[in-house]
């Protein structure tokens, strides 16, 4: 078995023997900075350590691969499926059941409230519409006086008014108590709700509760806020060079922040508005439905823009070294320099690799490259 040192001394042997047997006219002085660079990038096996690395050789082939383009997103909700609850009038936290998290149904009683203006309001309606029917009774006896000339006409009109007025003061009364779910035929007969009671408009989850026992609330105040999480999408963020390649229909496949697992979804709707960051938002519906994801979870995302022929090399042919791309390639077996690739897209474990300034027979390491890349940095630290 040959040291490290060995190696290094037949790695340097082998270059110099190369570049003697090159006939001058051929080839350009070679520097000593050169020859350096040249048996640094240089490792020497024989064919046991071959065997024990399990080190195979190719030629990139053409595949099929799809070009993606890379963007970050969130996930969100439709406005419709995002509800804040807050008071029609002020009042006072009279009963409430909710806690964060807990889920309800369209309809059910999420909070009562109790004030002296729910009742002043109720009472104004009963004496409004008492008066108003009053004035319905005295108009049409106007009418029947007009008819055979007992009254002025004056009289007429001002008992018109009156009556228009009342009824229009009833109706802004009966539309006020609607807001507060105060049925109006019901306090007709004079029974007075002390309290109003807010039901939810869709069925989802508390995400916010932001009221308590006793609390007095305005009517701007936010109290709770619901979520329905049946319709999640993925907003993406596009910068606007890469819209062209975008249609409605492509794929995207996407997974949470420090998460492997890859769910997908359909580009639904591209944005036209490009915001400050100069990106575009692009609207993606989910192709299933996942319980474990929440409004506001931040995506990576790659949208498949189309597909052709590439040439591509297993994802282990190629290694990386301080930022750099590299795959080792071989003449006779034996010896290993290592050569720096361009890449391109990746897919299902095989990256394209873009034509190199020099094309030659020289096969590529396509298994044991990073034992390679090991074995020849260790041996340069020694």
């Amino acid at each position: 078995m040959l040291t490290s040192m060995e190696n290094k001394r037949i790695s340097t042997l082998l270059l110099y023997a190369i570049l003697l047997s090159t006939p001058a006219c051929q080839k350009q002085p070679v520097s000593n900075a050169e020859a350096t660079s040249e048996a640094e990038n240089l490792v020497v096996l024989n064919k046991t350590q071959i065997e024990a690395a399990g080190i195979e050789t190719g030629q990139p082939e053409m595949r099929q691969i799809s070009t993606t383009i890379t963007v970050n997103g969130i996930l969100d909700v439709p406005p419709q499926n995002l509800v804040s609850i807050a008071a029609p009038m002020g009042g006072f936290v009279k009963k409430t059941h909710l806690l964060q998290g807990m889920h309800v149904t369209k309809g059910e009683e999420l909070i009562e409230l109790q004030d002296a203006e729910y009742i002043q309001l109720q009472q104004d309606y009963i004496e409004t519409q008492s008066q108003l029917d009053y004035a319905a009774l005295e108009y049409t006896r106007q009418q029947e006086l007009a008819k055979e000339n007992i009254n002025a006409q004056k009289t007429l009109q001002q008992s018109r008014a009156n009556f228009e007025t009342l009824r229009a003061r009833t109706e802004g009364l009966k539309a006020r108590l609607a807001i507060i779910n105060i049925d109006p035929e019901k306090i007709r007969n004079g029974t007075i709700q002390k309290t109003i009671k807010l039901y939810s408009p869709i069925s989802g989850y508390v995400t916010e509760m932001n009221v308590n026992l006793g609390q007095y609330v305005q009517a701007t105040t936010n109290m709770i806020k619901i979520v329905d999480y049946q319709h999640l999408h993925v907003e993406l963020f596009v910068f606007e060079q890469d819209l062209p390649r975008l249609k409605i229909g492509q794929m995207v496949t996407y997974n949470l922040i420090n998460e492997t697992t890859r769910r997908t979804a359909t580009i639904h709707l591209i944005g036209r508005q490009i915001m400050e960051d100069r990106t575009v938002r692009i609207h993606c519906h989910l192709d299933k439905e996942d319980p474990d994801l929440f409004p506001g979870m931040y995506v990576k995302a790659s949208i498949e823009t189309g597909s052709h022929e590439v040439s591509v090399l297993p994802d282990e042919a190629i290694v990386n070294f301080e930022g750099t791309s590299y795959v080792f390639t071989t003449g006779d077996g034996l010896s290993f320099r290592m050569e720096e690739i361009k890449t391109g897209s990746n897919q299902e474990g095989f990256t394209e690799v873009l034509p190199r300034a020099e094309q030659n027979e020289r096969q590529i390491v396509t298994r044991g490259a990073f034992v390679l890349l090991s074995r020849l940095k260790n041996v340069e630290e020694e």
